[in-house]
């Protein structure tokens, strides 16, 4: 009689093991990246290039009045965004989106991500101007400005068009090209993300391309 209960009870407990790592497992998937195809990638907004792109290395400086140049982009994913302070709506929508798509990363991700603004307004927005501007959306994003000629040529070669258009005497907006650049660990350009952004499809792209990197 006794060695049946043991019995039962070993029973008992194997059922529950076995159904804590049938839980586990489930668990463990679910928190999984959906990983996509390219072809399931692009309709929701994110371009892979076949090869990753080399560009330039570059001297300029960010928010913090720190020296920014290619070698910031190693080690860690970038989605990086062109646009300038006096944006008066698509840059202060992005940042904020981008915001929303930081906020609710896991923190492993957070250390694995940094998000990039680039001054194409170099001339007015300052390290003082982007020190104050910047922390308004997220203390942990970089603002980057500096010599022209350099913000130029990378903005050249990873695709991104800009156009300075005079409103009134001296005063002057910036038509710029609306997607977010995605440098890969490596340093190079590795795709980007067309508009519409969504915190979602942000997310969820990034993570699925991340995975399989």
């Amino acid at each position: 009689m006794p060695s049946q209960k043991i019995g039962i009870r070993l029973t008992v407990l194997g059922i529950i093991c076995f159904m804590m790592f049938v839980v586990a497992g489930f668990v463990w998937k679910m928190n999984q990246p959906v990983v996509m195809k390219k072809e399931q990638l692009r309709a929701n907004g994110a371009i892979v290039l076949d090869t990753p792109r080399i560009f330039s290395d570059f001297e300029l400086i960010d928010h913090l009045g720190q020296d920014f140049s290619k070698e910031r982009f190693l080690g860690k994913w970038s989605m990086v965004f062109f646009g300038f302070t006096r944006c008066p709506d698509f840059c202060p929508t992005t940042l904020s989106v981008l915001n929303e798509t930081y906020d609710k990363l896991k923190v492993a991700e957070k250390d694995r991500l940094q998000i990039v603004l680039i001054s194409l307004d170099s001339e007015r927005d300052s390290v003082e101007e982007l020190a104050n501007y910047i922390p308004y959306f997220n203390p942990r994003f970089i603002g980057v400005t500096g010599n022209k000629h350099y913000i130029k040529r990378f903005a050249s070669e990873v695709n991104i068009a800009y156009n300075r258009v005079y409103l009134d005497g001296s005063n002057y907006t910036v038509d710029h090209s609306t997607q977010i650049l995605l440098i890969n660990p490596k340093g190079d350009y590795h795709g980007f993300f067309k508009v519409p952004h969504t915190p979602e499809k942000l997310r969820q792209t990034w993570r699925s391309i991340a995975y399989v990197f």
